[in-house]
């Protein structure tokens, strides 16, 4: 088996939990990209959050939105897009509003909400608190109404609570048309960034998912699975990992992912997991 395509989370896995990138994984994606392997960027962020990062990191491919977009990095053009329907956003939308539970939502080149509060006011620290030419943040009075005056195009939506959002999830898994990931931010795994825990639903369109965009990709640069290698460190990843030759996680990732990892880093995402995953296949 030779490996041939290497796709890697990014919150995590290949940036620390502070959202340092370590020395030795940038050294790693060098060395990965001297040994002509493609290597692809996998996020649930959508890419006008993640090119300076992407930029940095030189990679080939980029699956954002936890699959809702793949882009030819190298070249810019768009692979593969697949929308939320309006109809399945009202529906989430009018949901949450009933339990008063706060939403946002990413378009291609946005940030929408309503009150900065949970994962939309970690990209905006993150971000530097601007809007560039690639990203901008827009705080609005209504979500529904914003998106219904401008024909938003929407990637992704995420309803977030310090609650249990479970039954939550079940009751948008009525809809057929959508997949829902749970994903706490809590106790071990609370957000440092912004310094709260929380947990929060990341929807998309069903038959979306790293997993499916992962096999997408694959598929179109002509990859059997077995010469893939994935590495990741959430839930999100879970389903990229199951469609790999190769599935790597590091000691500081959730206990669900470590269970369907075959191979788990001795190090942390901080002390460079990364490329010692990396090193152990290439």
């Amino acid at each position: 088996m030779a490996i041939k395509l290497i796709a890697s989370d990014l919150d995590g896995t290949l940036i620390d939990h502070n959202n340092f990138i370590p020395v030795n994984n940038l050294t790693a994606i060098n060395d990965i990209n001297k040994k002509n392997i493609d290597f692809a960027i996998c996020t649930g962020k959508t890419y006008s959050i993640t090119k300076d990062i992407c930029d940095k990191c030189n990679a080939s491919y980029g699956i954002f939105g936890n699959g809702t977009q793949i882009i030819n990095l190298k070249t810019g053009e768009e692979i593969y897009k697949n929308l939320l329907p309006i109809e399945d956003f009202n529906a989430c939308y009018d949901l949450a509003k009933k339990y008063s539970l706060h939403v946002h939502v990413y378009s291609e080149s946005e940030v929408i909400t309503e009150n900065l509060l949970y994962m939309d006011l970690r990209n905006y620290i993150l971000n530097g608190s601007k809007n560039t030419n690639t990203l901008s943040f827009h705080i609005v009075e209504n979500i529904k109404d914003y998106i219904d005056a401008h024909q938003t195009p929407i990637f992704k939506l995420v309803i977030s609570s310090t609650g249990d959002l479970s039954n939550v999830k079940n009751e948008i898994l009525l809809n057929a048309n959508l997949n829902v990931t749970l994903i706490q931010k809590k106790g071990f795994y609370k957000d440092t960034i912004i310094n709260k825990e929380y947990e929060y639903l990341d929807i998309t369109p069903v038959h979306i998912g790293k997993g499916y965009a992962l096999e997408y990709l694959s598929r179109f640069l002509n990859v059997d699975r077995s010469d893939v290698m994935a590495i990741g460190d959430n839930i999100n990843d879970i389903d990229m990992l199951k469609v790999s030759g190769i599935a790597a996680t590091l000691s500081d990732s959730y206990d669900e992912v470590k269970k369907i990892a075959g191979y788990i880093s001795n190090n942390t995402s901080a002390n460079a997991g990364f490329a010692e995953a990396v090193y152990k296949f290439i």
